[in-house]
């Protein structure tokens, strides 16, 4: 797999990253272990050299998961965690935000013991802490790279002016926020702003949260534990209304020979060079499709169709439940 570069930060990883939230939580009940691990070895055999975790996936369970799997590959890899919520310390969620300086060092050293290395490759404040100021914030991570436990800083679903704040500080090296065919809303401000500083951007859910495979419709039932039970994009009525751009993907992908996912892919990696979408799955076939769209090659011409059908397109529904929806953007 082709290699990219996160903005100025000379922190080169895969054209995709693999993200591995949904191997322990969000889309139902977590993988079996083995199953899991089978998952995320096959995408390192596959050229993935990016993995994205965090200590709230499980909670606390997906970072062993990723640290265990990739122990063999340590060198050949980048692992991404992050911080800022509230973990009980029997691993259970608690309500709230905790990005308190003496907070953030606990937590890196933490995730260097669930997996298994010596330093976090890149470590992200996963939301803005309204209660403390991100000078602080990167401060302390700046002061967590020059004890050689971090060597990157990153931030989640970050708004511009904390971007900008933040960056001052401590440079950021990536920004994760959504991003894809489905939530388009960073190309106003956001990717304008990590140009000039020079930052990367990492879109999770790459694949509008499965939407965009194709293999969902209004009449798909979601386990009971699934997230997306309380996404209002994801209600059927607007299951229903969103179908067009699917359908626009399909249309293209059959004339491509590819799939709806490897198109919705390839669009985000023309965006930008300094862009590196983290998809994930607990299939293996899934996997390797997702790993295709990194190599399929769209045309200008396939690029225009793309974008003039979707900037016609209005999608329904929040891409959060209101209590989330607080939580980003700051």
């Amino acid at each position: 797999m082709n290699k990219r570069t996160l903005g100025n930060s000379r922190f080169e990883v895969s054209a995709l990253g693999f993200g591995c939230m949904g191997l322990s939580s969000g889309y139902g009940p977590a993988t079996e272990h083995q199953a899991a691990l089978a998952v995320i070895r096959a995408a390192v055999e596959q050229g993935v050299t990016f993995f994205d975790t965090a200590e709230i996936y499980g909670p606390l369970t997906n970072e062993r998961l990723v640290g265990e799997a990739l122990a063999p590959f340590r060198s050949r890899v980048k692992i991404a965690t992050k911080f800022g919520f509230k973990v009980g310390p029997n691993g259970e969620r608690l309500d709230g935000l905790d990005s308190r300086p003496t907070h953030i060092k606990e937590v890196a050293d933490a995730s260097l013991k669930r997996l298994k290395t010596d330093v976090i490759d890149l470590f992200y404040q996963h939301r803005v802490d309204p209660d403390v100021p991100i000078e602080d914030v990167a401060g302390a991570v700046k002061e967590l790279i020059a004890a050689g436990k971090v060597k990157h800083f990153g931030l989640s679903e970050a708004g511009a002016k904390t971007i900008r704040r933040a960056h001052a500080v401590q440079p950021v090296t990536a920004l994760q926020s959504e991003y894809s065919l489905f939530w388009r809303e960073p190309e106003s401000e956001i990717m304008p702003l990590l140009e000039e500083l020079g930052i990367g951007f990492v879109p999770f859910s790459p694949l509008g949260k499965g939407f965009l495979t194709g293999k969902i419709d209004a009449n798909t039932k979601f386990d009971a534990t699934d997230f997306r039970n309380v996404v209002p994009r994801f209600t059927p009525e607007a299951r229903k209304a969103n179908q067009a751009v699917v359908d626009l993907l399909t249309t293209l992908a059959s004339r491509l020979k590819a799939t709806p996912a490897q198109v919705a892919l390839a669009w985000l990696l023309a965006q930008k060079p300094w862009i590196v979408p983290i998809p994930g799955t607990t299939k293996l076939h899934r996997l390797t499709e997702n790993n295709g769209g990194a190599s399929l090659v769209l045309t200008p011409s396939d690029l225009s169709d793309i974008n003039t059908a979707s900037d016609q397109m209005t999608l329904q529904g929040a891409r959060y439940p209101a209590h989330l929806l607080k939580l980003v953007g700051r």
